[in-house]
């Protein structure tokens, strides 16, 4: 459960020598009548994990493609109740490890409690909350931890040296190393230094550090998870779920897949 089954399904990937894959999908962007099915293709692609975002009015992290996703959903009448509710309604059938990535606020207005007792009532394993600085986590590790909740943290390249080594060292399920100076979307090319920041990261942490921001293409999976042990894949996905493009959501996951990778 929860902290476990994160840590379990990664631990199968990485030891067959393969690299991780989270995809990144907005709760309710066409129907959460949808969510059900559109997890389970996911997961029947190859994904590892599936990161769940959750929508709302400001969010701080997210470039035009999630935020238009959002305010899709929002405009759907998508809920955190809702989305909690309808994860509740196909728990049984699950097997892939579901990831809630939404702001503090929605917690708070929930109840901190009752929100780490519900999703786990409902099957979600971790959370990652972009906006809750590492000075105010005491807000939500205790009863977290207490829930078996995994609290997944974000190290960003700006970070200093001895924040990101604290952030690290915390992390749970896995740490997402954020790539990029700015919010989401699909960039052409990444930064010098990357590739020594991405391998520094994983000296600073026990669980496996995955890329995340700008990744949008089969090459980039392969250059980026080539320094550490995955990546995490949110607006080129929700573009192409949005458009219909199914195959080539395939094909970024599976670039994913070296052990498969013909030579």
């Amino acid at each position: 459960m929860g902290k476990e089954r994160i840590d379990a399904a990664f631990a199968k990937v990485l030891e067959k020598g393969d690299k991780a894959f989270v995809p990144y999908i907005m709760a309710g962007d066409g129907g959460l009548e949808n969510l059900r099915e559109q997890v389970q293709f996911l997961e029947d692609s190859g994904a590892t994990v599936v990161e769940l975002g959750i929508p709302f009015s400001d969010p701080v992290a997210d470039g035009p493609v999630i935020q238009e996703a959002g305010l899709r959903a929002l405009a759907n009448g998508t809920t955190l109740d809702g989305v909690l509710q309808n994860l509740s309604e196909w728990k049984e059938s699950r097997s892939i490890p579901i990831v809630l990535m939404t702001y503090f606020n929605l917690i708070f207005s929930y109840g901190i409690e009752h929100f780490a007792a519900r999703c786990v009532e409902v099957g979600v394993d971790g959370l990652i909350i972009p906006d809750m600085p590492m000075e105010e986590e005491d807000m939500v590790t205790p009863t977290f931890s207490e829930h078996g909740l995994a609290l997944i943290r974000l190290v960003s390249p700006t970070s200093p040296k001895s924040r990101i080594e604290k952030i690290a060292g915390s992390t749970e399920g896995f740490l997402y190393a954020v790539t990029v100076k700015g919010t989401t979307g699909a960039r052409s090319k990444y930064e010098e230094g990357l590739s020594d920041y991405l391998q520094d990261l994983k000296q600073f942490s026990s669980a496996p550090v995955l890329a995340g921001f700008g990744v949008s293409s089969p090459e980039q999976v392969r250059e980026l998870s080539s320094y550490c042990d995955g990546v995490i894949v949110g607006s080129k996905i929700v573009e192409l779920l949005a458009s219909g493009k199914r195959q080539e959501i395939s094909e970024i996951i599976q670039a994913a897949k070296v052990s498969e990778t013909i030579i």
